[in-house]
């Protein structure tokens, strides 16, 4: 089908994809006819500017239009018929209490409708004053400025200030916080996992005086978690000691909210993008799988078992690359957000290498040039294979007639005038860049690439939503991402990452299962699996390492047993299971009768997934199927080691 068809015709999961980000959009979201007059609107309409819907339909938008402002509105409207409105247009809005608001108005015209999207620029513009300049800011907010607070410390006597603002944000007693209230009631509410970083960022301001911001979280005490972007500054008396600190505040739940909202539309169109081969790919493998198990069928019939080994390579190598992909894009199709490891950058792009190749098609060539000694980086594994895998489909997207992209490593050192450029602190960075050979960009698509929604592609081609989401990854892990493009001579995409000081823990899975030990005397395991051939797999591993093996088909039949008096040593269980309750379920509930009892999770789902928004407990282990009977191994003997000991005390 050609591009002409397909824009005409667009799928079904497209269409579904358009009615969520209607109705999930933080943007002002209309169509209307071609004299102005609305047509329809989205439920932002509501919230940012007090209008129902019936309300506003059937108006036109100069109704709306400050007096100023309605000549070069007209203007505006007019030239959108001529050309799309890329550049955003900024006129004042009336909002249903009268008042106005500044919206940044985007949009273009299809078949006799209007489509347009607009930008609240009043949060923007708080923001800019809390980076740009928090001692202005801290005057106005003590002066009850909307959406921003601040507040003052005292050093010597280590007492805070806050307005109302930060005292509701921050969960204190208004009347307290207005009084001064000590530091560590003051940041007493600041996330656990965040206090760290937010720590030295304050010890690193006072040693250098310079201004410092950061974004973390809060635990209020009604219970929710709240996103704040807080930047200070340290003043220093006249023999250079600190002595106090003026800082401000911005509360940015919302936008972490809308920046989630956006990753999953963002992921839907990535997944669109790959769909088209893998059933091509995965019948590829699945034929390579099928034909050599027939043919060592026929060969063993025959008493012809001299090729056998040769099957078998080949049956294995297609399951491994069959596993790796859904692997990934389990990991990809993820809706919660993972927790930051230390991370191998050349390892896992050399493991996303095959599924890129598949994605930007034989046309394209793609190389990988890994430096050696990358310094490692404490980021969100999926979400960074998320990145790389949104700027291949672009930079495939501008070679239409075939090109280069290049994936590139490299270890950066940033002073502190490069870091100024960059807006992220001055130290060590790792880069990884993708170049392509395409058509470029001029400078003021540069300009607004990181923009949600902004988008050069053709309607029901794309969201616009990859660049923003790269870039909401990169600022959130520490770091930033950087475009260099010329029209005519391709775009490089930068990301740069913070250097993790310590190591990416390896092992190597084949020297450890040959150290698995045998089973003692007596030692039992207890399966719990729906499918017949994977309580097979594993009843034959244990067999060979000499444990005795008891079967169940559902959580209930596995929990009964686990309910008696049988000896049981380890469990091993599958998450999804029938029977009332899943695996993680039926293993809590052993674990009350049973205490020290070892669990094995096998799953076919995202590791993540088994736990949800709680923690593995000690004695607890995850396999992801599909697995080697050598990791299931070692496994075993990790957890049966463990068993033991704790036996013994």
């Amino acid at each position: 089908m050609d591009n002409d068809k397909r824009s005409a015709q667009p799928t079904a999961a497209w269409t579904r994809a358009q009615d969520r980000l209607w109705l999930l959009a933080r943007e002002l979201l209309v169509v209307a006819l071609p004299d102005g007059t609305i047509e329809t609107v989205n439920p932002m309409w509501t919230e940012l500017l007090g209008y129902e819907a019936h309300e506003i339909i059937g108006t036109t938008f100069l109704a709306y239009t400050h007096p100023d402002d309605l000549d070069a509105t007209v203007d505006a409207f007019a030239g959108i018929f001529e050309q799309p409105l890329h550049v955003p247009f900024e006129y004042r809005f009336r909002h249903k209490d009268g008042s106005y608001r500044w919206i940044a108005w985007t949009g273009n015209c299809s078949e006799g409708r209007v489509y347009a999207a607009g930008r609240d620029l009043a949060p923007e513009r708080l923001r800019e004053k809390v980076v740009s300049d928090p001692e202005e800011v801290s005057r106005l907010a003590f002066n009850s400025v909307g959406g921003i607070g601040a507040w003052r410390a005292d050093l010597v006597q280590g007492r805070y200030v806050a307005d109302a603002a930060i005292a509701k944000l921050y969960g204190l007693d208004p009347v307290r916080a207005a009084a001064g209230v000590p530091t560590a009631e003051f940041l007493g509410n600041v996330h656990p996992d965040d206090r760290p970083a937010l720590q030295a960022e304050i010890a690193r301001s006072l040693v250098s005086g310079r201004d410092m911001a950061l974004e973390y979280r809060l635990r209020h005490p009604d219970g929710t978690v709240r996103w704040v972007l807080s930047r200070w500054r340290t003043h220093l008396d006249a023999e250079g000691k600190p002595v106090r600190r003026t800082g401000v505040g911005v509360e940015t739940t919302a936008q972490r909210n809308m920046e989630e909202q956006l990753r999953q539309a963002q992921k839907m169109e990535a997944v669109g993008q790959l769909t088209g081969g893998l059933a091509h790919d995965f019948n590829n493998l699945l034929a390579g799988i099928t034909g050599a198990l027939g043919l060592m069928q026929i060969r063993m019939r025959q008493g012809r078992i001299d090729d056998l080994e040769r099957y078998m390579t080949v049956a294995q190598g297609a399951s491994r690359r069959a596993a790796a992909l859904t692997h990934r894009l389990l990991a990809f199709s993820r809706r919660q957000t993972l927790d930051p490891k230390p991370t191998d950058v050349n390892g896992l792009i050399a493991g996303m290498e095959e599924l890129i190749r598949r994605t930007i098609g034989p046309h394209i060539a793609l190389e990988v040039v890994g430096a050696v000694g990358l310094w490692p980086s404490l980021i969100d594994p999926g979400q960074l294979e998320n990145a790389l895998l949104n700027l291949c489909i672009n930079a495939r997207d501008a070679m239409p007639d075939g090109g280069r992209i290049t994936i590139e490593t490299a270890n950066k050192w940033l002073d502190y005038a490069a870091s100024s450029t960059h807006d992220i602190p001055e130290g060590q960075y790792l880069s990884v860049c993708v170049t392509d050979t395409g058509t470029g960009m001029t400078p003021e698509v540069v300009a607004r690439a990181f923009e949600p929604f902004f988008t050069t592609k053709p309607l029901g081609e794309g969201t616009g939503l990859g660049l923003s989401m790269i870039h909401g990854f990169a600022r959130q892990s520490g770091g930033h991402v950087r475009i260099y493009s010329e029209v005519g001579d391709g775009t490089t995409v930068c990301l740069y990452l913070p250097r993790y000081y310590g190591d990416v823990e390896s092992e190597d899975v084949a020297q450890r299962a040959a150290e698995v030990a045998r089973a003692g005397q007596g030692e039992t395991v207890l399966i719990v699996d729906d499918e017949p051939s994977v309580r097979m797999l594993v009843t034959e591993v244990l067999a060979d390492l000499g444990y005795a093996a008891i079967e169940a088909t559902d959580s209930a039949a596995g929990l009964k047993i686990l309910q008696s008096e049988a000896r049981i040593d380890l469990l091993i269980t599958d998450v999804g299971l029938p029977g009332g309750m899943n695996g993680r379920q039926m293993a809590d509930a052993a674990l009350v009768r049973r205490p020290g009892l070892q669990v094995l999770f096998i799953t076919g789902y995202a590791e993540n997934s088994l736990i949800g928004n709680g923690r593995l407990q000690p004695g607890m282990q995850i396999l992801t199927k599909p697995f080697a009977v050598e990791t299931l191994a070692m496994r075993i003997r990790d957890l049966m080691t463990i068993q033991r000991v704790n036996g013994s005390l």
